[in-house]
């Protein structure tokens, strides 16, 4: 396939679109081509082929075939594995290309600590997630007791648990963190014997595109790996649909996500959904110095555009007035604009659209009462790209609607509370349950806190991201599990066969 750090140097009106992955082979598509926007210029970087619907039902058709025939599916796993390992060789000998795409398509700074959850770290977690799968077995004891493996018949009476791939696999990823989340849905699927679709967002289609020229490379069987870019929702809609799709993996907010739910049902499939967090960090009275820091880990993790960041910050209410000085100071200096410069802490969001987004739940704040401490305005030295400065907002309860929705982006709430049951009953006052945060120097009593927060994972002093351990939503968050054992058997189907030895 044509390499796209060399296309990204076209004018982005010359030269053909880059392709796009389907049967095994590079092709223009039906669709009319699109162009990629960098965000931090707002000018095209490439332009890329688009898909009908036609192209889509093409790719599912293709997905559908390759599976039925056992082509990939009917391969020992170990030898999944091994092709793989190498789709992986050839991205970490790319990793610098893809943190350069990362960079020019999603404009997270190079140099930032968020480049290595874009890259570094999946490419990493996904090789712990193939040693992980293999120690995980295919085939196991159904759990008869002793005295249930005899009938009263003379027969001998056994029961096998089967784990099986689930069929074709509709993977629909977010623009946030596009190689992470291309990562984490296709590997998986595709290790436990899938065949896979994968629909990037038009916002970041460029990493996927280089995944697919991984597949290509390394001999993955035309039509088990897939990738197909649209600019609208209808080939998503055919993908969470069509009865030729068995599953749907999907990234993005709780509302979309609430649409994908009712697309699938009619055809009961297999839903994985990672969506919308409103995530609070409790700061015990104990460590509350650390407090000054909690806006930082949000606006500078790519400029707050993460489902799980803890936008709600909590802390002893007696304390409030010196944890947002601390905030401002710690804010007040923090290098925003190219995300190409080694030196740039955070870029810009990823589109205007999304910067209105911050405006308006900024003046919806305060409008409620909020009072702004610091940001809150497009930068001044930057009048090109879609920046939007490190915010932070002092508000009076939990009400306040900056904190009842998801913004998606570098805005941060700071509440006071009286008590560790009041903190707890505010983290919990939200209808997404995505992650949570919890410091203190009693581990113990951290630990407790925590137990009492409803979110699919919470982090008590510090977070943890690895192949062997899962990640997923309550509420309205999502539903499923990504990495980690879970993560790995959401792709496959549970068979038992019971048999006996005697006809």
């Amino acid at each position: 396939m044509t390499d796209i750090l060399d296309a990204l140097v076209r004018d982005a009106g010359a030269g053909a679109p880059l392709p796009m992955y389907l049967d095994g082979e590079k092709t223009q598509g039906r669709g009319a081509p699109a162009n990629v926007i960098s965000p931090a210029t707002e000018e095209p970087i490439a332009r890329v082929a688009t898909a009908s619907i036609e192209d889509i039902d093409g790719a599912i058709d293709a997905a559908r075939r390759s599976y039925d025939s056992g082509v990939w599916s009917g391969l020992p796993r170990d030898k999944r594995a091994e092709v793989l390992r190498k789709l992986l060789d050839y991205l970490d000998a790319r990793e610098g290309q893809l943190k350069r795409l990362t960079a020019a398509e999603a404009g997270c700074p190079i140099g930032s600590a968020a480049m290595v959850g874009q890259v570094s770290n999946p490419l990493r977690g996904a090789r712990d997630n193939i040693d992980l799968y293999l120690t995980l077995p295919e085939e196991e004891d159904g759990g008869l007791p002793l005295a249930g493996r005899v009938n009263p018949a003379g027969q001998v009476v056994q029961s096998i648990r089967r784990h099986v791939p689930v069929g074709v696999v509709a993977a629909i990823s977010a623009y946030n963190f596009p190689l992470f989340l291309n990562i984490w849905k296709a590997i998986p699927a595709l290790l436990t014997g899938n065949s896979v679709i994968l629909r990037p967002s038009p916002l970041t289609p460029l990493t996927a595109l280089l995944l697919a020229d991984a597949a290509h490379a390394v001999g993955i069987p035309p039509g088990v790996f897939n990738v197909v870019v649209e600019t609208g929702a209808a080939g998503g809609v055919k993908l969470s649909t069509d009865p030729r799709v068995d599953m749907v993996s999907f990234t993005g907010s709780s509302l979309v996500g609430e649409a994908v739910m009712a697309q699938c049902a009619p055809t009961m499939k297999r839903l994985q959904m990672e969506l919308g967090g409103k995530s609070a960090q409790i700061y015990l009275p104990d460590s509350v110095d650390r407090a000054a820091m909690a806006a930082n880990s949000v606006c500078l993790a790519h400029a707050g555009q993460g489902c799980v960041l803890g936008t709600r910050v909590l802390v002893p209410e007696a304390d409030k007035a010196r944890v947002l000085e601390g905030m401002r100071q710690a804010l007040k200096d923090i290098v925003i604009g190219d995300p190409s410069d080694p030196k740039t802490q955070m870029g810009p969001l990823i589109s205007a659209a999304q910067r209105a987004r911050c405006e308006t739940f900024v003046r919806l704040s305060l409008e409620a009462g909020g009072k702004l401490v610091t940001g809150g305005d497009r930068p001044k030295h930057l009048p090109r790209g879609f920046f939007f400065e490190p915010t932070v907002i002092d508000v009076v309860d939990n009400s306040n609607p900056a904190c009842r929705e998801e913004i998606f982006g570098p805005v941060v709430c700071v509440m006071g509370y009286r008590s560790i049951e009041e903190a707890i009953a505010i983290a919990n006052d939200s209808d997404l349950g995505l992650s949570g945060y919890v410091f203190s120097k009693n581990v113990a009593q951290a630990i407790g806190v925590a137990k009492q927060i409803r979110s699919g994972t919470v982090n008590v002093n510090a977070s943890n991201m690895s192949g062997y351990v899962s990640s997923g939503g309550w509420k309205r968050s999502g539903v499923g599990r990504e990495r980690g054992v879970e993560g790995l058997r959401v792709y496959q189907n549970l068979q038992v066969l019971n048999f006996s030895n005697q006809a």
